[in-house]
């Protein structure tokens, strides 16, 4: 049995362990198990290329099935994992097969959080994480509404809600998003940067209710027509889109006895509190050593990661997860990469290279040693390109710099 891997959870970070673990030269059995029917596929292009219709599904694979078949990996795809026993190292499928395993890693991902308002669970009223989600969103916007474009009306202003609506917006229809915060984006990059994203949609047609939360959904002819807002006003819609957060998939791991902390709680090598079950991707809070802190990230990259490292630990093999975050959005003509550690950016310092206003820049977020000089602790780059392999140097490297160089475009980034 100790010969024996059973990965819960066919997502990115499934696919990504499963395949490091045959490159690493582990010979026993592995089995992926994934409730949805799709292979692994990458989610970044759901709210961007693919559900614009430039991307087919194809694209989005990280590996294609002749690679599962070459590496001997047995996928059990459209199959949803029941309860898992540590003690006797089983795993109970719902279709009632029994899986043993020697170890086993939970890749479960996380569910969107739905609008707890009434008339949220109304036809017409949709959410985007998986490939479904994004070929039901994409056929709902390629319909025009009995007056002309649909009317779409996106609750949401962190990434995934941005993304979807300039991607809505450029397939014709009127889009409107609702959000909490003053300014989109801002409990991830500032005010002065959420705003940089938010002029560039609002002169693409997109209109912003800012500072305002969702109080219900009106019905008509047994579907959503529209969002009424916690001032009163109502908003017409064809189709309401919430993209309000996810939650983690943490309900098998809970009723096996492992730790549950915002996620599956592991330490730097992806391991749980049960010595023979790692947990990895969206649903992990592993321990990150140079922030001396569990963090859960949602971004593709950390599935890859961790599942790497996962993967590896498991094996015996000496791995940490010390990646730096990193993740990007493209929204209009606006392209941006963006790595470092977002838990010591909320108090750092913001330096900027480039002007804003010119949507060609760089962001520093700096932890000050001294009055002049600083330690970069995340970067952001927008239009600005090949530069990111600096910005992680500056990152790894962690000395103090001069802020005044660090803005200075003059002053190449791999000189600092």
């Amino acid at each position: 049995m100790m010969n024996k891997i059973v990965i819960v959870g066919a997502g990115l970070a499934g696919a990504t362990a499963a395949q490091t673990l045959r490159a690493e030269g582990f010979d026993g059995t592995i089995t992926l198990v994934g409730a949805e029917k799709h292979y692994p596929y990458i989610r970044p292009p759901l709210s961007k290329g693919f559900l614009a219709g430039r991307e087919d599904e194809q694209s989005l694979l990280p590996y294609t099935p002749g690679d599962y078949v070459d590496k001997q990996i047995e996928l059990l795809l459209g199959e949803s994992v029941e309860s898992i026993d540590p003690a006797a190292g089983l795993v109970t499928l719902a279709g009632g097969g029994v899986l043993e395993y020697g170890q086993l890693l939970l890749t479960t991902g996380a569910s969107p959080r739905t609008l707890p308002v009434p008339g949220a669970t109304l036809p017409g009223v949709d959410c985007l994480r998986t490939l479904e989600d994004s070929k039901r969103l994409r056929a709902s916007l390629s319909r025009s509404g009995d007056h002309g474009p649909r009317r779409v009306v996106l609750v949401g202003t962190g990434w995934i809600g941005m993304e979807v609506a300039a991607t809505a917006r450029t397939l014709g229809a009127e889009v409107t998003v609702l959000g909490r915060e003053k300014v989109p984006l801002e409990a991830v990059i500032g005010p002065e940067l959420g705003t940089v994203f938010m002029q560039r949609h609002e002169e693409a047609g997109v209109s912003f209710r800012t500072e305002t939360t969702v109080a219900g959904i009106t019905e008509a002819n047994g579907r959503a027509a529209g969002v009424i807002t916690d001032t009163g006003q109502e908003l017409p819609a064809d189709l309401v889109v919430a993209a309000v957060g996810v939650i983690p998939n943490t309900a098998l791991a809970e009723a096996a006895g492992l730790t549950i902390e915002n996620g599956i709680l592991t330490d730097q090598s992806m391991r749980t509190s049960d010595p023979n079950i790692f947990a990895a991707g969206d649903v992990a809070n592993a321990y990150h050593p140079i922030t001396g802190r569990h963090q859960r990230s949602e971004h593709w990259a950390n599935a890859i990661n961790s599942g790497k490292v996962a993967a590896k630990a498991m094996l015996g093999q000496t791995a940490v997860l010390d990646n730096i975050p990193y993740f990007y959005t493209d929204q209009f003509d606006l392209g941006m990469e963006y790595s470092g550690y977002a838990s010591l950016a909320r108090n750092a310092k913001l330096v900027l290279r480039g002007d804003p206003s010119s949507r060609k820049f760089i962001a520093f977020w700096v932890t000050p040693v001294s009055s002049t000089k600083g330690r970069v602790v995340a970067g952001m780059n927008v239009n600005v390109w090949d530069v990111q392999d600096d910005i992680k140097s500056l990152i790894t490297n962690a000395h103090a710099v001069h802020t005044q160089q660090l803005s200075d475009p003059a002053t190449p980034l791999s000189d600092l």
